[in-house]
């Protein structure tokens, strides 16, 4: 329904779009080309603005939305340089399949494809890490363009679109458009699908049950944790999707992550039905596709996904079931359970082996991660929001905390560094009322550290936890099994990491002991403000149960014979 005297700007009308479909937050680094618009969120009632200090930052902040709501996250960025540095949160959300909206200032019309000043083709540049990438060259298309964008979004498979806004199309004028709010539609599994899923798991001997991807929400967490109970079945995680499943339950098994337990590896060989949810199966699921034949497995698989193109895609499943994730879990809720299953010692098994791969290790010095991971496990309420990016002190977490609830953990199974400080931020946007933690190698927090000083500026009272060790941790492994004693551009001169976050109005405070670090917590929570705890960890301790010097011994034997 259109007025003829309802006349508005494209800006407004990008806004607008934006209100009638729901949105609450958008995560922005202003910039001219997008002016239009940024005057519009001026008179936005209840469309929150959180204004970051780089489009990174940003764009993962709009990536960890997505995740805690299902709701695509919003970002905007201007032209060029702002979009170029928004490109690591894109590329997190597709890998991670998480609905996000990422909103781009452009040049004029009159000035496409004369390299104008921070000139790109956002078609060509974006092309293969998002799910449509368009230009909305008419302010009169802004409503369908914004409307395809949030169905877009969270159909199927969930992912990011990318809209570009030439800045005279935000200054054109055109009617206002009463607007329904986006609907997400689920796809159902057959019944026959799920009669044949009944069937095999009756047939079955060894079942183990992996969930992951994206499209999930606590009432299907909900629904297959029923379906787990009423079947006995063990559950796995795949990598940094552990908040799917409670991990103190007696039917998980542990988490599929780049060092997963051998044991859990093991049964992922031998079982002779891997039922996969909603997981890709992609490397690190699947041990580089090691614990599953290409393309035929030895174990009958059913896979479950929502997006159809990934149903057959590298594996050939005996049943593919092409659903929603609250679609198949609710079906899966439903089903007649095998009596007396002949798992059931199995399943018992599994969990006792994963209660073995999580009791904390030592490492060298005068820190022990494991045991403060472990602490903070026990610690933490159930509903805390633990965040991390990516490098070797991620194991620790990744390992030792136990997630009970979903949507506890945010952390990029794309292994994007700089990720946990601005996933931090956004969670504590979403959740004020939630404690928030984040963890960060000295490496990661570098990368989007400055985030810090966005929870500073809306009083956002979140816990970074930094873990240093002088060095690009990962790297530094790799080059030790790959080349030992050959360290290259691999080390790190670091601040004072608790005065840095003093300098930025956070309360900073630095752990050498493992004893000394509880109290240097509850100092951090009862701070009433951003927090930042450095803990300064000898560098031999690479990994849980590694050192280096173990590392480099390994591999200049394994060269020398």
């Amino acid at each position: 329904m259109t007025s003829g005297d309802n006349m508005r700007t494209g800006g407004q009308l990008v806004v607008d779009a934006l209100t009638a479909h729901g949105a609450e937050q958008v995560f922005c680094v202003p910039g001219e080309s997008y002016l239009a618009v940024l005057d519009a969120l001026y008179d936005a009632d209840g469309l929150a603005v959180t204004v970051c200090r780089q489009e990174g930052g940003a764009a993962m902040m709009a990536d960890a939305y997505g995740k805690l709501t299902g709701r695509p996250g919003i970002c905007m960025v201007t032209r060029g340089p702002g979009a170029t540095n928004a490109s690591p949160g894109i590329h997190i959300a597709f890998q991670d399949s998480t609905p996000l909206i990422l909103f781009v200032g452009q040049v004029a019309r009159g000035m496409i494809e004369r390299e104008a000043f921070q000139e790109i083709d956002y078609r060509r540049m974006f092309g293969q890490m998002a799910k449509w990438v368009a230009q909305i060259d008419s302010a009169e298309r802004v409503p369908e363009f914004v409307g395809r964008a949030f169905h877009t979004a969270t159909a199927g498979r969930p992912g990011p679109v990318v809209l570009a806004l030439p800045e005279d199309m935000l200054l054109d004028r055109a009617p206002g458009v009463e607007l329904a709010p986006y609907t997400r539609t689920d796809a159902h599994p057959s019944p026959a699908a799920m009669m044949r899923l009944e069937d095999m798991l009756a047939a079955a001997r060894r079942p183990l049950m992996v969930l992951g991807g994206g499209g999930w929400n606590a009432t299907a967490c909900a629904d297959v944790r029923a379906f787990a109970e009423a079947f006995d079945l063990p559950v796995a995680a795949s990598f940094r999707c552990m908040d799917y499943f409670d991990n103190t339950h007696p039917n998980y098994a542990g988490d599929l992550g780049y060092v997963a337990n051998p044991k859990l590896a093991e049964r992922v060989r031998a079982a002779d039905l891997l039922l996969v949810v909603g997981d890709r199966l992609g490397e690190v699921t699947s041990a580089s596709y090691s614990l599953l034949a290409v393309p035929r497995p030895s174990q009958a698989l059913v896979h479950v996904h929502p997006g159809a193109e990934e149903l057959g895609r590298v594996y050939q499943p005996e049943l593919s079931i092409h659903a929603s994730i609250p679609g198949f879990a609710a079906a899966a809720a439903g089903l007649n359970p095998v009596r007396e299953p002949p798992w059931r010692d199995e399943r018992t098994a599994a969990h006792d082996d994963y209660l073995g791969w999580i009791r904390p290790t030592t490492a060298p010095g005068g820190v022990q991660l494991a045991e403060i991971v472990a602490w903070l496990s026990e610690t933490l309420p159930a509903d805390a929001i633990v965040c991390n990016g990516a490098g070797n002190y991620a194991g620790w977490v990744n390992r030792f905390y136990r997630y009970r609830d979903y949507r506890t953990l945010l952390g990029p199974t794309s292994g994007s560094m700089g990720y946990g400080t601005p996933a931090a931020v956004a969670a504590k946007r979403v959740h004020p009322e939630r404690m928030v933690v984040a963890f960060a190698g000295d490496g990661c927090f570098m990368m989007n550290g400055q985030e810090l000083a966005t929870a500073v500026q809306y009083g956002l009272a979140i816990i970074v936890i930094v873990v240093n060790n002088g060095m690009y941790g990962t790297i530094r492994a790799h080059q030790e099994r790959e080349y030992p004693g050959r360290v290259s551009a691999s080390s790190l001169t670091n601040p004072d990491f608790a005065k840095l976050a003093e300098a930025y109005g956070a309360h900073g405070e630095a752990v050498t002991r493992t004893e000394d670090f509880a109290a240097a917590f509850a100092r951090a929570a009862e701070a009433g403000r951003p927090a930042l705890i450095e803990l300064r960890i000898d560098p031999e301790g690479i990994a849980p149960g590694r050192t280096l010097s173990e590392i480099r011994a390994a591999a200049e034997a394994r060269q020398g014979g």
